[in-house]
């Protein structure tokens, strides 16, 4: 599934059969509302506590607590992605 945000850039006809081809089914939410996307605020979410957590824990700066918690998640596995890792997939 993928989901955006009603800008312009994913509405074209090309986009839809692309998305057909691959199976996808595309979910799209008002523009300027990042509350409706769940999945992506949830992720955010998650991405900052583990971010806020290792500055905590080991004392990294900003940047590399967030590009290591976008890294182990990309390496765990998930229910959206089964058998596989997001970064596998």
């Amino acid at each position: 599934m993928v989901h955006s945000d009603g800008g312009g850039e994913y509405k074209s006809n090309e986009f839809k059969r692309h998305c057909e081809e691959l199976g996808l089914q595309h979910n799209i939410t008002g523009p300027y509302t990042p509350q409706h996307n769940e999945v992506a605020e949830g992720k955010n979410r998650t991405i900052m506590d583990m971010a806020r957590s290792m500055l905590k824990a080991k004392g990294m700066s900003w940047v590399e607590a967030v590009t290591c918690a976008v890294y182990l998640i990309n390496k765990s596995p998930t229910r959206s992605v089964p058998n596989t890792t997001p970064i596998e997939a």
